[in-house]
């Protein structure tokens, strides 16, 4: 909506405001200590980062590109997801084995959820409210109902599973599973891994665009990145 783009960086605890249409920095904004994970909601302009060794999400202004809020999660937050419907945001805490759900509306933690071993990865479907997250120890994915706070299911996927994403156009899933270099396809209705994709060495990110169905991995080990056509 704002053709703005924001990449942390982990080293300078910064996050960089690009604009899209001249390709510049705009803004450089601090935030707290090795930010890795970002997310925007899209309603509100708002910017979630987590920041892994400071155990906070920093809650940035898309108007104004301060940090309005500081939020106290749990260790090691690595993967936010936002679900610009309701505005919850959902943070996977890799040191705690749990997800904090944060409310938008003010900036607090709601509750708090276990799942499987070291989430790293996160991704909501707006239309449903599910929530995904991705147990990179486990080699598994918990699934969570948006409207209860809790684990509906399990699913097994491939190993050391990280990025998540999901298309609410097909109500697929899709995990990078960094170790055995491949994406598992989750169909929402069974719940069920329907295909098995091997893409570039190493995939931690993934992308989906809903409205070719297209699919984006990076290749960690490399320079280049993976694309799955629908």
């Amino acid at each position: 909506m704002t053709d703005t783009l924001y990449v942390t960086d982990y080293n300078a605890g910064t996050v960089s405001v690009i604009n899209g249409r001249t390709n510049t920095v705009t803004a450089t904004i601090t935030v707290g200590t090795e930010p890795e994970w970002i997310a925007v909601n899209p309603m509100t302009g708002t910017v979630y980062v987590g920041n892994e060794m400071s155990d906070t999400v920093s809650v940035i202004s898309g108007r104004t590109n301060t940090v309005t809020a500081t939020i106290l999660v749990g260790s090691g937050p690595q993967g936010v997801a936002v679900n610009p419907v309701t505005g919850t945001v959902y943070v996977a805490n890799t040191g705690s084995d749990s997800v904090s759900v944060i409310s938008g509306r003010t900036n607090t933690v709601t509750a708090t959820i276990a799942v499987g071993a070291n989430p790293t990865g996160d991704a909501v479907n707006p239309i449903t409210g599910t929530v995904y997250v991705a147990n990179n120890i486990g080699n598994t994915m918990s699934v969570i109902s948006g409207r209860t706070n809790t684990v509906i299911g399990t699913i097994g996927v491939g190993t050391n599973p990280a990025g998540v994403a999901v298309n609410p156009m097909t109500g697929t899933v899709y995990v990078a599973n960094i170790s055995d270099g491949t994406v598992s396809v989750i169909s929402e209705w069974t719940g069920r891994v329907i295909a098995t994709v091997t893409v570039g060495g190493n995939p931690v990110g993934i992308a989906v665009n809903p409205m070719t169905g297209t699919v984006y991995t990076d290749d960690n080990s490399g320079t280049t990145a993976s694309v799955i056509s629908r």
